[in-house]
């Protein structure tokens, strides 16, 4: 009989996150028998589904929301509404919770689903859960798959995926809303999910999932447990109600803390879950007292038919007190919301959870000749002579100085005549207010006074941009000129001098003094 060739329906396609060649002969698909053909897992999925092999039972009357969480008696009711509100924390940072156990079959992977389909009916949020098992985990059986990629092929993408919707083509959902990313179902494929994978995946989910989970593997020393340990803000160890259930749990809580993990163990929860019918021969109690001394809380999920069937986990077909159960965890959970944001902090939006990357030194620069070594002040540079033309600098000119865009000229001095009003002092006083310079009149002395100096050269002019283009300037009244010197009356006739003509002397000889003139004439000349 020939190889059943895989299915053609929905969960193939690359439009749901899969290669094309998805089942087909020799292809290179994680998952795709060797020998090509059908992929591994796939007679089972097909044969062995929940959907042939239970039988039909009645859901719980209630809806998605809180009406699957009833509890009788008006304090009790309001002790549920308590917890709702608690449970509806709001999470500005993803929350990591890892759920682990040293021993196989208790039940790790049913709390993983049964608490985060609770988290995701009461919180009404988008709540995570990934598959780092690596031998095979069977979390993807937990929820109707939608998708046939896996963790793998999710890791691949990584660097492609830019929104939320990019990542829903790798999930599969519940009826509760809780979304789920498988792991291969080939134990070869899936003991490649390293640490490194691990912290990348976690680094590209954490952006949209404001909580995710993580069912981890049996053991505590396979590569991606690192990751899932330094990466948790909350741990959930999980046992049975039974003697070497409980003891394995008590030697993985000693392990953490021999190995530096004591505080996450001191938050951390404890799960006995009820997996199998177990009677009355086991101490339930005694069990309880003591993880409650090693952990901050303990919850014992009871036996249901519906989690022992292995099949796909929906809270209305849960017995009340299952349900009950896991809302009480989902409500201890919640209690460290915000003690992880507070230690935490907010994260930047677009940045990965976890603490900020370490700023990276700046490389050593070489000194160049003639620079001061590193550490010692840079002198100052001498300042740069101004152009000769260049404008003057952007300052605030002092109290009734000209404004922008006037002319010096123009700008009446404090406690000058203003325009147009010849003569008559400006009305205010002649001290300018408090903090404000008085300018300097352009009659001042050098020192100061209002003796006679040269007087001030008005500067360039320097523009104001908010009053607009500057108008011209109004030109100065023309300055009338000196009028010629008068010209000497006319004579008739040549004046002869009235005493002797002295030549002139040397320069900077004494002028002689003129002589006396004679009372009478003829005085003074020498008689014949």
């Amino acid at each position: 009989m020939p190889d059943a060739a895989p299915p053609a329906g929905p969960e193939v396609g690359p439009e749901y996150g899969y290669p094309s060649g998805y089942g087909a002969a020799g292809g290179g698909v994680a998952g795709q028998a060797a020998g090509g053909g059908a992929p591994l897992g796939y007679t089972a999925a097909v044969e062995l589904s929940s959907d042939r092999l239970l039988r039909n039972r009645q859901k719980t009357r209630g809806g998605r929301g809180g009406g699957l969480f009833k509890f009788v008696g008006r304090a009790a009711e309001a002790e549920r509404r308590q917890r709702e509100e608690l449970i509806r924390t709001p999470v500005t940072s993803c929350y990591r919770i890892a759920v682990i156990s040293l021993k196989g079959g208790v039940g790790k992977t049913t709390t993983t689903t049964a608490l985060g389909a609770t988290l995701a009916t009461v919180r009404r949020d988008k709540i995570l859960a990934i598959d780092a098992n690596p031998d095979a985990g069977t979390l993807g059986r937990r929820v109707r798959r939608e998708t046939t990629a896996t963790i793998r092929d999710l890791v691949q993408a990584i660097p492609y995926l830019q929104s939320y919707m990019d990542i829903r083509q790798f999930t599969s959902q519940a009826p509760s809303g809780l979304e789920i990313i498988a792991n291969d179902v080939d134990p070869a494929v899936s003991t490649t999910f390293d640490d490194e994978d691990y912290r990348r995946v976690i680094g590209a989910l954490g952006r949209q999932y404001p909580v995710i989970l993580t069912d981890s593997g049996t053991g505590l020393l396979y590569s991606a447990m690192r990751g899932v340990l330094d990466l948790a803000d909350q741990l959930i160890i999980v046992s049975t109600p039974s003697v070497d259930g409980a003891s394995s749990a008590s030697t993985t809580l000693d392990w953490l803390t021999a190995n530096g993990y004591a505080d996450l163990v001191a938050r951390s929860l404890t799960v006995i879950s009820g997996v199998r019918e177990t009677g009355r021969m086991i101490k339930v109690d005694d069990i309880v007292r003591h993880f409650e001394t090693r952990c901050r809380g303990v919850v014992v999920v009871p036996f249901d038919e519906h989690l022992a069937a292995g099949a796909e986990v929906d809270l209305e077909l849960l017995r009340p007190r299952a349900r009950e159960a896991y809302f009480r965890l989902a409500a201890l959970v919640a209690e460290d919301f915000v003690r992880a944001q507070q230690a935490r902090g907010p994260a930047p939006w677009g940045r990965p959870p976890g603490p900020a990357p370490a700023p990276t030194p700046a490389p050593p620069t070489a000194v160049s000749p003639g620079a001061p070594p590193p550490g010692d002040p840079v002198p100052a540079a001498p300042p740069a002579a101004v152009p000769p033309h260049t404008a003057a600098p952007h300052t605030t000119p002092a109290y009734g100085a000209p404004a922008y865009g006037v002319p010096a000229h123009q700008g009446p001095t404090y406690g000058a005549p203003a325009h147009g009003w010849p003569g008559r002092e400006v009305p205010h006083s002649a001290t300018p207010p408090p903090g404000i310079p008085a300018a300097r009149s352009p009659y001042a002395g050098p020192g100061g006074s209002t003796g006679p100096g040269p007087a001030a050269r008005p500067g360039p002019s320097v523009p104001d941009p908010r009053l607009g283009p500057p108008s011209a300037p109004v030109p100065a009244p023309p300055v009338p000129s000196p009028a010629p010197p008068l010209p000497a009356p006319r004579s008739s006739g040549p004046v002869a001098p009235s005493g002797p003509v002295v030549p002139p002397g040397p320069p900077g000889a004494p002028e002689p003094e003129p002589e006396p003139e004679p009372e009478h004439p003829g005085q003074g000349q020498a008689r014949t």
